[in-house]
C-alpha cells in the first residue's frame, strides 16, 4: 500500500515544482535527499515517472504525475482541517436519540434548539420509544436515551434533565371532577385506563393509585399519555399520567389533580453507555436542561 509520506513528498514537489522549494514548504522538517527518496520510491512502486526536469532546479509532473496530483491534492489540502475537526468535542455527525412521545413533545424541542444553536454541525435522528429500552444503547443503535428509569445499571451513565409529576385525570363531566382532593376510593367502579407496553409507567400508575387508596378496574390500555387522556376525554374512565408541566395536562374534557404522595414525582434521565467519551453525547449534555 502506498505510504502517506511518499504521497506527501510527491505532492509538495508537484505543487512547488522543485525539490528545494518542496523542502521549504513541507509541514515537518525534512532534507532534500529525503524528498528525492520519497519520490523515487513512489515511482518505483507505481512503475512510472512522475516528474520531468525543465530547468536547473525546476521539475513539472509528467502526464502520470498530473493524474496522481489531481487525486492527491484535494485529500492532502483538506486533511489539516479534517484532523482539527476530529479533536475531542469538535466534530459533528448524527446523534441518535430515543425518547418517549411525552418527552419528544415536551422536553426535546427546546433542548434540540439549544444544541442546534451551539453545534450546527450535529444532526439528530430522533426516535419515539414505547418503552425505555436500554438494550438499544448497549447495541449501539442509540447514543442517548431520554426517559425515566426505575433502576440505573452500572454500565449506564445518566444525568437528570427533568422531573415528571403524576396527575389523576378523570372526565370533566364526572360528578367528582370538581372535588379537591378527589376521593379516589369513590372511583372504584370507574374503569381505570392503564399503560400497555410500558411496564415501568404502569407500575408508577398503580403505586400512585394504591397510595390514594384506589383500586384498579382496568378496561382500556394505551401506549402514551396523550392516548390515555383521549380515553378519559371520551368519558371511558380515569387514569394517572406523568407530566412535565407542574400545572398538569390541559385537554378539553379532562379534569386533573396533581398527586401529592410519595413516589408521585420522579426524575427523567438522559442515559448513555459508560465508557470513552462520545463527543456528540458530550455536546448534547452541554445543551441539556437542568433537571433539578
Amino acid at each position: 500500500m502506498t505510504s502517506l509520506d511518499r504521497l506527501t513528498g510527491f505532492y509538495w514537489v508537484a505543487r512547488t515544482q522543485g525539490y528545494a522549494r518542496a523542502v521549504r514548504s513541507f509541514p515537518y522538517p525534512i532534507t532534500e535527499p529525503g524528498v528525492h527518496q520519497q519520490v523515487r520510491r513512489l515511482e518505483t512502486e507505481l512503475g512510472v515517472r512522475l516528474f520531468m526536469r525543465v530547468g536547473k532546479d525546476r521539475v513539472v509532473p509528467t502526464e502520470a504525475g498530473r493524474a496522481l496530483y489531481a487525486f492527491v491534492a484535494p485529500f492532502l489540502e483538506q486533511l489539516p482541517a479534517v484532523a482539527e475537526s476530529l479533536r475531542p468535542g469538535h466534530f459533528g455527525g448524527v446523534l441518535r436519540v430515543g425518547a418517549s412521545p411525552l418527552l419528544v413533545q415536551g422536553l426535546l424541542p427546546g433542548w434540540l434548539r439549544r444544541l442546534q444553536r451551539q453545534r450546527p454541525d450535529i444532526d439528530v435522528a430522533l426516535t419515539e420509544l414505547r418503552t425505555p429500552d436500554l438494550e438499544l444503547l448497549r447495541a449501539g443503535e442509540l447514543d442517548l436515551l431520554v426517559d425515566h428509569l426505575p433502576q440505573v445499571p452500572s454500565d449506564i451513565e445518566t444525568q437528570t434533565v427533568a422531573r415528571l409529576s403524576s396527575f389523576l385525570a378523570l372526565p370533566a363531566g364526572h360528578p367528582l371532577a370538581g372535588r379537591r382532593p378527589v376521593p379516589v376510593r369513590a372511583l372504584r367502579d370507574v374503569p381505570f385506563i392503564a399503560y400497555n407496553a410500558d411496564r415501568a409507567s404502569r407500575m408508577q400508575q398503580l403505586r400512585g393509585l394504591a397510595a390514594y387508596g384506589g383500586s384498579e378496574k382496568e378496561r382500556y390500555s394505551a401506549d402514551s399519555a396523550e392516548s390515555l387522556l383521549g380515553f378519559v376525554a371520551a368519558g371511558l374512565g380515569y387514569t394517572i399520567v406523568p407530566w412535565l408541566d407542574e400545572r398538569g395536562p390541559r385537554r378539553a374534557g379532562v379534569a386533573v389533580e396533581r398527586l401529592n404522595v410519595p413516589g408521585a414525582e420522579f426524575p427523567v434521565y438522559a442515559a448513555w453507555r459508560r465508557g470513552p467519551h462520545h463527543p456528540l453525547v458530550d455536546a448534547a449534555m452541554q445543551a441539556a436542561p437542568a433537571g433539578e
